[in-house]
């Protein structure tokens, strides 16, 4: 039998944490994979990946131990795409309709591109550049949802309750974000305050959509529903559908993000409640 590993929970997340940003540092701001031919910083992604592995090994914990069940997969999954569709679907028309409002009609295109903070980066059409931008994006949420949900949540909730396991794993989340727009503002592509305002406003985005994605772990017991919906808002919402008007493309993404975002947060908070509400109600009836 594997001896496993006794730990802080803390001082694990911590490190963990700490070596994920070190190496996503690195990725940005000297390897900068999303400016190549590539187009898409994914190393850091798959050491994340490796490390969530070597972690689990070595504690004991599995993948299924921190929610990546194999039963139910594909319906958790095809629940958070549907979650994620129907509220991006309501933001477009918002988008769309805030352009006919000012007079400047605007549609949507379906091209991939790269994601950046200074404004829309070069497209390009074709099955291969749909293939990678998906494979690139499944590798993004699998590590994303599987460190700081799956992991980080399930490693806190031996220190404490959900909600503090969330509300830290979803900080840590906001923070992860705030790489960009210092390397914008490194590179002279933002000043200093805009980098400023556009890190609150990452960690404050991050930070609801963490709490959401730790919501629907909560809710379902497994990572599924919430890497569905978090993989629809990556790959469709940043980079695949875009909405383009005579002065450019897409202009309001960020708005257009953050108001799904906080519908599908408000819509998960209710469920949630709802779901606790019930258990209490049946709790007292026994």
């Amino acid at each position: 039998m594997e001896k496993q590993i006794k730990y802080s929970p803390y001082r694990l997340c911590t490190a963990v944490f700490a070596l994920c940003l070190t190496v996503r540092a690195i990725e940005y701001f000297l390897l900068q994979t999303d400016r190549t031919a590539v187009g898409e910083n994914f190393i850091h992604k798959v050491f994340g990946i490796i490390l969530l592995a070597v972690v689990l090994k070595s504690t004991g914990l599995g993948w299924v131990g921190i929610g990546f069940k194999g039963r139910g997969a594909a319906a958790g999954i095809l629940k958070g795409l549907l979650l994620g569709s129907v509220c991006f679907a309501a933001a477009y028309g918002l988008e769309l309709a805030v352009f006919a409002l000012k007079g400047a009609p605007a549609h949507l295109e379906l091209y991939v591109s790269g994601f950046s903070l200074t404004g829309p980066l070069a497209g390009s059409t074709g099955l291969i550049p749909l293939a990678l931008c998906l494979l690139f994006n499944i590798i993004n949420v699998w590590m994303e949802e599987g460190v700081f949900r799956g992991l980080f949540i399930r490693v806190l909730l031996e220190a404490g309750g959900f909600m503090r396991a969330n509300l830290i794993a979803s900080a840590l989340f906001g923070v992860w974000h705030v790489v960009m727009p210092i390397r914008s503002c490194v590179y002279g592509e933002m000043t200093l305050p805009q980098a400023a305002l556009m890190s609150a406003g990452y960690i404050l985005l991050a930070g609801i959509m963490g709490v959401k994605w730790g919501l629907l772990y909560r809710m379902t017991g497994s990572l599924w529903a919430g890497l569905g919906d978090h993989l629809l808002n990556n790959t469709v919402a940043t980079n695949m559908l875009h909405v383009v008007s005579q002065s450019g493309a897409d202009e309001l993404q960020i708005v257009r993000v953050f108001a799904a975002q906080l519908v599908s947060f408000l819509i998960v908070l209710a469920l949630y409640r709802r779901k606790n509400r019930n258990s209490c109600l049946t709790q007292n009836n026994i």
